[in-house]
């Protein structure tokens, strides 16, 4: 992506812009810094053709594999 930066206007739920600015004061950052990742992860989702799971989700199924492997084991039998 270009380094150059452009300024430009939009609306947004004021929930959402709310949450947005915890986050970005949660994390010491900016918000157009918080803003500029959903967008470049938003596209980057949309570009892929292998799809991606939550990276949330994806914890919580590893983790449950590794508690209930041997269950899973069983089950599958």
């Amino acid at each position: 992506m270009s380094a150059t930066r452009e300024k430009f206007a939009t609306q947004v739920d004021a929930e959402l812009l709310k949450a947005v600015r915890q986050l970005a004061k949660s994390e010491g950052r900016q918000i157009q810094a918080v803003v500029e990742d959903a967008l470049r992860e938003h596209l980057e989702a949309r570009q892929s053709s292998v799809p991606r799971g939550r990276e949330h989700v994806m914890q919580a199924y590893l983790k449950s594999t590794e508690r209930y492997s041997g269950l899973y084991k069983k089950l599958a039998q």
